[in-house]
């Protein structure tokens, strides 16, 4: 029996258990009938995509957005629902802030924010790092999507993967909010078949009690030409609030498959021309596999009525099998390209937790929020390898071909041994002091980090070096309110990432030289970030305007002045990004509901290596960004409401010398949706969508961190579900 049949039986198990236990729940819950104009409004609402702008802040708690020196998004599960998103980076193309794109040589995806990455590694579940699965992310387990632009050390403490400098994604589990079973079919092309449960049933004298199981299963090629996905999901989500105790305990399983997947593109000195939109130019042998099980437990009791301690603890066993197909071009013209093969197996065992208090006290007309806690993540990655030879292969012909002999071989690939352990722990204290009756908000923090490394060998599992340094990473935000619905805000807060190891020599045209700091590990590097901005709340319509500043300091080797013949390393140069969002949603008509904005980002690289390519713009980073979502209820059909989508990337730089560039696209999708009764009291929702609806072929990325490599946008899909609510 396969991996993938056997994956299969335990999800329908379990999924069956889970909806077993839920009917006599469900039989129990039964509530006073409602007419049919109600229960069709309420289909309606619940079906409406929105976006908030509170949410949490990891340290400072669940803030309100006038509340919040901060520019944040929550993106809800209506639009999960209803996009039909196969990744987290689906949902995230409703940012005007962020674009997607796939991390070097993975399947696994890197989001774009304020030109700086942040890896799927680096996406936190619940508040916590280290607990979403790596690489791939099924959007079904989740209740909201939380995007924080801007770096936030203080808030979250550093990413463990050491990315997130321009922003940072925060994904809640879903829970019993109302009583629900809603089962969904759906269809995406070219054969991509899904079926989903979700139930929910609050119970207990008061409603104390929650129970949410919910369980997808997707799979069939997409719109690639030959590229096969399959997704099978299970959460469950348990929750108690009564009292001055509320508790929740979440768990989720995930299995995700890629076959054949669609790589990046390698290129040199020419930009090559877009293949069809559709094409494949990768391997059928190459796959991505990962199976994960991860979730949380989090408690909060409340001491007094303006006191709260909280603690929450999270774990993730994941597990991958991933097959590359490579390919990098070398005649830009004709399409030839060379290919290359590798394996990687990995299993990742992490763990993270957080506790803290917080205290709210009131006297002399001044407020103040006083948060105190500690964090700590810990994460064993166990990994090998397998490189192969390169081949021969065409970005717009390409054959099909055996997978090489093996070349280089690292570790155990039967039974991978840990390669790399980290540990992040922190402590934090911040106080925000609230003046006239808490129109000025003013927030100061520190946390104290301590990031541990340490590396093993890939030839005999022994261990080969570490790191372990500490830093402070201060925040400072002011939020003034001079009128009802205006906010205007100001921060200064930093990003943190570990520092690098020198080498004991480097390579300068070809003549090695010595480093006189050879073996060094440089102390975790902190960005710092400026940002001003303003929003307002006009009832059911809210802007957002936010002008900021990011200075990340850049390692490189130079000339040692006090020892010639040798060099040094350091963080020398820097890459300042500057720019301005401006963000808009909510309903500012009845029945027209909108989700969109506009960014303009100026990366820049700064003392550079030598001054070469000073003043450049940083490759991968568009200049302009903007995005359109748009619903509308036909006024004389209630029950269908029309969508569009815009999506607007401007150009962009390939290489740090510029004199490469992506030209700017622009992507259009539409959709309709449609609500009726089903036995005059069961809301049928039927969907259906276009994503680029021209068929346009183009570049959407050269953002990397390793080489010059091309993403290509997706082709046209067509998505099609049914949700029935009982």
């Amino acid at each position: 029996m396969s991996i993938e049949t056997r994956s299969s039986i335990r999800f329908s198990a379990l999924l069956l258990a889970g909806t077993c236990m839920l009917a006599p729940m469900a039989a129990t819950a039964q509530e006073a009938p409602a007419s049919s104009d109600d229960i069709l409004v309420t289909a309606q609402r619940a079906n409406q995509t929105q976006v908030s702008g509170s949410g949490s802040l990891g340290a400072l708690g669940d803030k309100a957005a006038e509340d919040i020196p901060f520019n944040l998004r929550a993106y809800n599960e209506a639009l999960i629902l209803n996009q039909q998103p196969d990744s987290l980076g689906e949902v995230l193309e409703n940012d005007p802030t962020i674009r997607t794109t796939l991390g070097f040589g993975i399947a696994g995806e890197v989001f774009v924010i304020r030109g700086f990455e942040l890896a799927s590694d680096d996406v936190g579940f619940d508040g916590l790092y280290g607990i979403t699965p790596r690489q791939l992310v099924a959007p079904e387990l989740f209740s909201s999507v939380q995007v924080i632009n801007g770096a936030s050390a203080f808030l979250n403490g550093a990413a463990p993967g050491g990315s997130g400098i321009g922003g940072s994604v925060n994904l809640l589990p879903k829970k019993a909010e109302r009583d629900m079973i809603r089962a969904t079919v759906g269809y995406t092309s070219d054969s991509h078949f899904s079926g989903a449960l979700d139930v929910a049933r609050r119970f207990g004298p008061n409603g104390e009690w929650g129970v949410r199981v919910n369980g997808s299963a997707r799979r069939g090629d997409i719109a690639i030409d030959n590229e096969f996905h399959s997704s099978y999901v299970l959460g469950g989500t348990v929750d108690y609030d009564s009292g001055p105790l509320r508790a929740m305990l979440n768990v989720n399983y995930q299995r995700l498959r890629q076959s054949n997947w669609r790589p990046k593109v390698g290129i040199t000195n020419a930009i090559p021309r877009v293949p069809k939109a559709d094409a494949n130019y990768s391997q059928p042998w190459s796959k991505i596999q990962t199976e994960d099980f991860f979730g949380t437990l989090s408690l909060e009791y409340d001491l007094a009525d303006n006191a709260m301690i909280y603690a929450k603890v999270g774990a993730r066993d994941g597990k991958e099998d991933q097959i590359t197909a490579a390919i990098n071009v070398t005649d830009p013209v004709t399409g030839a390209a060379t290919g290359s093969h590798s394996y990687v197996p990995r299993t990742d065992n992490n763990e993270s937790a957080t506790t803290g208090l917080r205290v709210k006290l009131n006297g002399g007309g001044v407020s103040h929020e006083i948060n105190i806690g500690v964090a700590a993540s810990w994460q064993v990655n166990r990994n090998a390898y397998d490189f192969s030879g390169s081949f021969a292969t065409n970005l717009y012909d390409t054959p099909v071909v055996v997978i090489p002999d093996s070349a280089f071989l690292g570790g155990n690939l039967d039974d991978p041994f840990p390669i790399s352990r980290t540990r992040v722990a922190s402590v934090f204290a911040s106080d925000t002091v609230g003046f006239w009756e808490d129109r000025i908000l003013i927030t100061g923090g520190l946390r104290l980090q301590q990031i541990k490394t340490t590396s093993y060998s890939y030839a005999t599992g022994a261990k080969q070096g570490g790191y372990n340094k500490d830093a402070i990473t201060p925040v400072v935000g002011v939020v003034i309110k001079p009128v009802a619905g205006l906010s205007l805000y100001g921060n200064r807060i930093e990003g943190l990432i570990p520092g690098t190891q020198a080498s004991a020599t480097v390579d300068v045209g070809g003549t090695i030289f010595p480093v006189t700091n050879g073996g060094q590990v440089l102390a975790p590097v902190k960005s710092v970030q400026y940002e001003v901005g303003g929003k307002l709340a006009m009832g059911r319509f809210n802007a957002g305007l936010a002008v900021f500043q990011i200075d990340k300091p850049n390692t490189f080797y130079r000339p040692d002045a006090d020892n010639a013949g040798s060099y040094e390393y350091g963080n020398y140069g820097q890459q300042r990004n500057r720019g301005v969002e401006f963000t808009i949603d909510g309903e500012p008509v009845d029945g027209l509901r909108v989700i969109g904005g506009v960014t303009y980002t100026d990366a820049e690289l700064r003392r550079t290596d030598g001054g070469v390519d000073q003043g450049n713009d940083a490759a991968g980073v568009p200049d302009w960004l903007a995005n359109a979502n748009v619903e509308w209820d036909l006024p004389f059909l209630p029950a269908l409401t029309l969508t569009g989508r815009v999506v607007y990337t401007g150009k962009q730089a390939v290489n740090r010398a510029n004199t490469l560039e992506l030209n700017d696209w622009t992507r259009f999708d539409l959709g309709a949706r449609y609500v009726a009764l089903i036995g005059g009291d069961m809301p049928l929702t039927l969907r259906f969508n276009v994503d680029n609806v021209a068929n346009k072929r183009y570049w959407a990325s050269a953002f990397s961190t390793s080489g010059t490599q091309l993403l290509q946008g997706g082709p046209r899909t067509f998505k099609a579900s049914a949700s029935i609510e009982f």
